[in-house]
């Protein structure tokens, strides 16, 4: 039951996330990216240390002093996450959408190969069945120009799309250990100091002060921040990385709907066949219709 409950939450994550690709898209037109990531993570660590301030002063078996350590790995898990963010941006400026999109996607490949060093085993057949098959549908998605030689933007989004893997990753691995309250105000606050110090040196910061980009700032502060990564740390704890990893794929899909009902740009063939295979490699994971290994968290 709580492996479900956990599930629906990491599909809420993933449709929040895809249902404000717009609203950030349109955003970024009159602020920095970076200066936006020092906003949005700025937000999200005083709403959470509001929210879980007292966790801080608990002195209880189930809720142990926080120690050195524990914020330590917290800013450590903070630190893959912003990198993700960070060579995602900067990527972008020099490589298409459709080939960042796909290269960012790859974070679901390479999560059951890094959950699989740190498990020390390898993830069940229905697992390794659903990443292919979830991974063929997000090329089919993002990939419907020709793909020209490497450049440095294409190296940077693949190295943004190992750090997210790495979060996912690292987020599963030591949420048990630190509780999901202080692992959520620990990294969502390295990712703002992170964010911040580096603001100046990456770009020139600018914004224009129009309701389009407080509500993005609100928006992806609160609930695509605060929110959804304390989710994030909560549901981990009963379920794989794997499993979060595919439900993660249903965010491009989300991300074409929404663009269809909001700016009108539909679906293509190719790109409605690629969403109806991440979907398939979702509930290939879930139905295990393959003879299953038993899996830690399992």
């Amino acid at each position: 039951m709580n492996r479900w409950k956990a599930e629906l939450a990491l599909a809420f994550n993933a449709v929040i996330w895809g249902t404000t690709f717009v609203l950030v898209k349109g955003a970024l037109h009159q602020i920095s990216p970076v200066l936006f990531l020092v906003m949005r993570f700025s937000l999200a660590t005083v709403a959470l240390a509001v929210l879980f301030g007292s966790r801080w002063k608990r002195r209880t078996p189930q809720a142990p002093r926080v120690t050195g350590k524990m914020v330590a790995t917290g800013a450590m898990i903070g630190l893959f996450l912003f990198a993700g963010y960070l060579l995602q941006t900067l990527g972008l400026q020099s490589t298409s959408a459709p080939k960042s999109a796909f290269l960012t996607g790859l974070a679901t490949v390479m999560v059951p190969l890094l959950a699989a060093l740190v498990y020390k085993m390898r993830p069940n057949i229905s697992e390794v069945a659903g990443v292919l098959v979830a991974t063929l549908g997000m090329g089919l998605m993002t990939l419907e120009g020709p793909i020209n030689s490497i450049s440095r933007g294409d190296l940077l989004t693949f190295g943004g799309a190992i750090a997210f893997a790495a979060h996912i990753v690292a987020t599963g691995h030591f949420t048990d250990r630190i509780g999901y309250e202080v692992l959520s105000v620990t990294q969502i606050g390295a990712a703002a100091l992170a964010a911040l110090s580096l603001v100046c040196w990456v770009e020139t910061p600018r914004v224009q002060w129009q309701p389009l980009v407080v509500w993005a700032i609100l928006i992806t502060g609160l609930l695509c921040t605060a929110l959804a990564f304390t989710i994030q740390a909560w549901a981990q704890r009963y379920t794989t990385s794997t499993r979060t990893a595919l439900i993660y794929a249903l965010e491009p899909v989300v991300a074409w709907i929404t663009s269809f009902c909001i700016a009108r740009e539909g679906l293509s063939g190719q790109a409605a066949a690629g969403a109806a295979l991440i979907l398939s490699g979702v509930l290939l994971v879930e139905m295990k219709p393959f003879q299953a290994r038993p899996h830690l968290l399992e």
